[in-house]
Protein backbone atom coordinates (compact mmCIF):
# COMPACT_ATOMS: atom_id res chain seq x y z
CA UNK A 1 0.00 0.00 0.00
CA UNK A 2 1.27 3.48 -0.84
CA UNK A 3 1.83 5.98 1.98
CA UNK A 4 -1.09 8.38 2.44
CA UNK A 5 -1.03 11.44 0.26
CA UNK A 6 -0.20 14.54 2.28
CA UNK A 7 -2.28 17.61 1.47
CA UNK A 8 -1.60 19.94 4.40
CA UNK A 9 -3.51 22.85 2.86
CA UNK A 10 -6.50 20.67 2.00
CA UNK A 11 -6.73 18.14 4.85
CA UNK A 12 -8.07 18.04 8.39
CA UNK A 13 -7.25 14.99 10.50
CA UNK A 14 -8.63 13.45 13.67
CA UNK A 15 -7.11 10.43 15.44
CA UNK A 16 -8.31 8.49 18.50
CA UNK A 17 -7.29 5.30 20.28
CA UNK A 18 -10.43 3.26 20.89
CA UNK A 19 -10.66 0.27 23.24
CA UNK A 20 -12.36 -1.92 20.67
CA UNK A 21 -11.59 -3.93 17.57
CA UNK A 22 -11.33 -2.50 14.04
CA UNK A 23 -14.31 -4.68 13.05
CA UNK A 24 -16.58 -3.00 15.62
CA UNK A 25 -15.45 0.49 14.61
CA UNK A 26 -16.03 -0.40 10.94
CA UNK A 27 -19.54 -1.67 11.82
CA UNK A 28 -20.34 1.61 13.59
CA UNK A 29 -19.47 3.48 10.38
CA UNK A 30 -21.48 1.20 8.08
CA UNK A 31 -24.57 -0.10 9.89
CA UNK A 32 -27.47 2.40 9.83
CA UNK A 33 -28.76 1.52 13.32
CA UNK A 34 -25.31 2.15 14.79
CA UNK A 35 -24.63 5.31 12.75
CA UNK A 36 -27.86 6.83 14.09
CA UNK A 37 -26.54 6.47 17.64
CA UNK A 38 -23.33 8.49 17.31
CA UNK A 39 -22.88 10.34 14.00
CA UNK A 40 -24.27 13.78 15.00
CA UNK A 41 -22.66 15.86 17.76
CA UNK A 42 -25.23 16.17 20.55
CA UNK A 43 -27.64 17.94 20.86
CA UNK A 44 -27.96 17.29 17.11
CA UNK A 45 -29.42 13.92 16.10
CA UNK A 46 -29.51 11.65 13.07
CA UNK A 47 -33.01 11.58 11.59
CA UNK A 48 -32.38 8.92 8.91
CA UNK A 49 -29.61 6.74 7.50
CA UNK A 50 -29.47 4.73 4.27
CA UNK A 51 -26.32 2.90 3.26
CA UNK A 52 -25.28 0.70 0.34
CA UNK A 53 -21.79 -0.14 1.57
CA UNK A 54 -19.85 -1.15 -1.54
CA UNK A 55 -17.63 0.74 -3.97
CA UNK A 56 -20.02 2.90 -5.97
CA UNK A 57 -22.81 2.46 -3.41
CA UNK A 58 -24.51 5.56 -2.05
CA UNK A 59 -25.30 6.72 1.44
CA UNK A 60 -27.69 9.30 2.83
CA UNK A 61 -27.36 10.57 6.39
CA UNK A 62 -29.89 13.19 7.48
CA UNK A 63 -28.75 15.32 10.40
CA UNK A 64 -31.35 17.15 12.52
CA UNK A 65 -30.50 20.35 14.39
CA UNK A 66 -31.95 21.07 17.84
CA UNK A 67 -34.59 23.33 16.19
CA UNK A 68 -35.72 20.46 13.93
CA UNK A 69 -34.10 21.60 10.68
CA UNK A 70 -32.86 18.65 8.64
CA UNK A 71 -29.63 18.56 6.64
CA UNK A 72 -29.28 15.67 4.15
CA UNK A 73 -25.74 14.48 3.49
CA UNK A 74 -25.31 12.40 0.34
CA UNK A 75 -22.23 10.51 -0.67
CA UNK A 76 -20.75 7.59 -2.55
CA UNK A 77 -18.36 4.96 -1.23
CA UNK A 78 -15.11 4.83 -3.19
CA UNK A 79 -13.36 2.07 -1.24
CA UNK A 80 -14.74 -0.48 1.20
CA UNK A 81 -12.05 -2.68 2.78
CA UNK A 82 -13.41 -4.20 6.00
CA UNK A 83 -12.37 -3.97 8.71
CA UNK A 84 -9.53 -1.54 8.09
CA UNK A 85 -10.50 1.17 5.61
CA UNK A 86 -13.49 3.08 4.31
CA UNK A 87 -13.38 5.93 1.78
CA UNK A 88 -16.31 8.07 0.64
CA UNK A 89 -16.97 11.41 -1.01
CA UNK A 90 -19.77 13.92 -1.37
CA UNK A 91 -18.65 14.62 -4.96
CA UNK A 92 -21.41 12.25 -6.09
CA UNK A 93 -24.98 11.75 -4.92
CA UNK A 94 -25.78 8.26 -6.22
CA UNK A 95 -25.09 6.26 -9.36
CA UNK A 96 -22.12 8.56 -10.05
CA UNK A 97 -24.44 11.58 -10.36
CA UNK A 98 -22.22 14.62 -9.63
CA UNK A 99 -23.18 16.76 -6.64
CA UNK A 100 -23.74 20.49 -7.03
CA UNK A 101 -20.74 21.41 -4.87
CA UNK A 102 -18.17 18.75 -3.96
CA UNK A 103 -16.66 19.53 -0.58
CA UNK A 104 -14.88 16.50 0.92
CA UNK A 105 -13.48 13.04 0.50
CA UNK A 106 -13.14 11.13 3.78
CA UNK A 107 -10.47 8.45 4.26
CA UNK A 108 -11.10 6.41 7.41
CA UNK A 109 -8.61 3.89 8.75
CA UNK A 110 -9.11 1.46 11.62
CA UNK A 111 -5.70 0.04 12.56
CA UNK A 112 -5.19 -2.56 15.30
CA UNK A 113 -2.76 -1.43 17.98
CA UNK A 114 -3.20 -4.63 20.00
CA UNK A 115 -5.98 -7.20 20.46
CA UNK A 116 -8.43 -4.71 21.96
CA UNK A 117 -7.29 -1.27 20.77
CA UNK A 118 -7.87 0.44 17.44
CA UNK A 119 -6.20 3.56 16.09
CA UNK A 120 -9.08 5.39 14.40
CA UNK A 121 -8.01 8.06 11.93
CA UNK A 122 -10.31 10.29 9.89
CA UNK A 123 -8.59 12.22 7.11
CA UNK A 124 -10.99 14.75 5.63
CA UNK A 125 -9.68 16.00 2.30
CA UNK A 126 -11.21 19.14 0.83
CA UNK A 127 -11.33 20.21 -2.80
CA UNK A 128 -9.64 23.51 -2.02
CA UNK A 129 -7.61 25.06 0.78
CA UNK A 130 -10.47 27.57 1.20
CA UNK A 131 -12.93 24.69 1.73
CA UNK A 132 -10.62 23.24 4.40
CA UNK A 133 -10.36 26.61 6.11
CA UNK A 134 -14.16 27.02 6.01
CA UNK A 135 -14.69 23.53 7.48
CA UNK A 136 -12.20 24.26 10.26
CA UNK A 137 -13.97 27.54 11.09
CA UNK A 138 -17.35 25.71 11.08
CA UNK A 139 -16.01 23.68 14.01
CA UNK A 140 -14.48 20.58 12.46
CA UNK A 141 -12.31 19.74 15.47
CA UNK A 142 -15.07 20.29 18.01
CA UNK A 143 -17.83 18.56 15.99
CA UNK A 144 -15.82 15.62 14.68
CA UNK A 145 -14.15 15.33 18.09
CA UNK A 146 -17.51 15.13 19.86
CA UNK A 147 -18.68 12.53 17.34
CA UNK A 148 -15.46 10.53 17.86
CA UNK A 149 -16.14 10.55 21.60
CA UNK A 150 -19.68 9.28 20.93
CA UNK A 151 -18.33 6.65 18.51
CA UNK A 152 -15.82 5.54 21.14
CA UNK A 153 -18.50 5.18 23.83
CA UNK A 154 -20.70 3.19 21.45
CA UNK A 155 -18.11 0.70 20.17
CA UNK A 156 -16.62 0.19 23.62
CA UNK A 157 -20.09 -0.92 24.75
CA UNK A 158 -20.71 -3.38 21.88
Amino acid sequence: MNPPLQLPNHELTLTRLIKSTPAKVFRAWTEPALLKRWFAPLPWTVAAVETDVRPGGAHLIVLRSPDGTEFPNHGVYLEVSPPGRLVFTDAYLRDWEPSAKPFITVVLTFEPVDDQTTRYTARVRHWTAADREHHEKMGFHQGWGRCADQLTALVESL
